[in-house]
């Protein structure tokens, strides 16, 4: 039988896992301007404080894999990183940035509580153990391209640096002509591994290069992919968030209007506490 539980994984002072309660990781999709990433993180800490649900902030401090090379990839890479570190301080709420380089670990992992892998980067071994050097926590976002019962292999890459506070994220894969499917399976097949599992509703419903020189969406399945994963059972819910997505920076076309994360909170946490409540019970008899 594929366990339920997983170890509990520390963020700043948020704990993933075990059964617990579910986490919001949500953000804008990258830092494009302190007015925006200080609106979006202080809407975002009145939402989840209101219905009790903890949160991680995340936005990239730059994008380094896009379509085109035309496309925005950061204001400035420190300039990034200190506006993130203002928002942990300001509304004392862990961070959670990618990194895609080795190089990079050291310095973002001054700023932030979490380190992410990104999708395309989850098999790179030395960024892994960079990542996990740090003694931060590392989200490692599932490839596109990878089976879920392979991501224990990126997780054990991590773990062997002595770090497993250790986070494994479905985001779709690759169907082909732009677009992705979530298999819902992979969600308790990746658990079955011993770490908690993160479910990114927004990644998910990305058309990968389907606006020509960008990528497209449908954010109209973020509500239905979200409410199936809190119904299989998810640790933590990943959202990317926007003021405005249209006039967006990065996935324009998949970011969820900030207005909308309560209400799509209250139908997660509802469901998500009703097939807790069920699992632990069994877990009891």
């Amino acid at each position: 039988m594929i366990p339920f539980h997983s170890k509990i994984v520390n963020v700043g002072t948020v704990n993933i896992g075990n059964g617990a309660p579910i986490v919001l990781i949500a953000g804008p999709c990258v830092v494009e301007s302190k007015d925006i990433l200080f609106k979006t993180a202080e809407i975002l800490v009145t939402v989840c404080a209101q219905l009790n649900v903890p949160l991680i902030f995340k936005s990239s401090y730059k994008k380094a894999n896009r379509t085109s090379g035309q496309s925005f990839t950061t204001i400035g890479e420190e300039h990034a990183l200190t506006l993130l570190a203002e928002v942990r301080r300001e509304f004392q709420v862990p961070i959670l940035t990618d990194i895609h380089l080795p190089a990079e670990a050291a310095r973002v992992a001054e700023v932030a509580d979490a380190l992410q892998i990104p999708a395309f980067l989850c098999r790179q071994t030395e960024l892994l153990q960079a990542a996990g050097e740090t003694g931060k926590a590392v989200n490692i976002k599932k490839g596109q391209f990878l089976a879920p019962d392979d991501m224990h292999y990126a997780a054990q890459k991590v773990a062997a640096t002595g770090n497993d506070n250790i986070l494994l994220t479905e985001r779709g894969t690759t169907f082909g002509y732009h677009n992705l499917v979530v298999d819902m399976r992979s969600l308790p097949i990746m658990r079955a591994s011993g770490y908690p599992v993160v479910l990114d509703a927004t990644h998910s419903v990305q058309l990968p290069g389907g606006a020509k020189h960008q990528s497209g969406g449908q954010p109209e399945f973020i509500f239905p992919i979200a409410r199936a994963g809190a119904a299989v059972g998810i640790d933590a819910l990943f959202i990317e968030t926007h003021p405005n997505p249209p006039t967006a920076l990065s996935d324009a076309s998949s970011q969820l209007p900030l207005e909308k994360v309560a209400e799509l909170l209250r139908q997660v946490k509802s469901i998500d506490a009703l097939v807790k409540e069920y699992l632990n019970r069994q877990l009891k008899e």
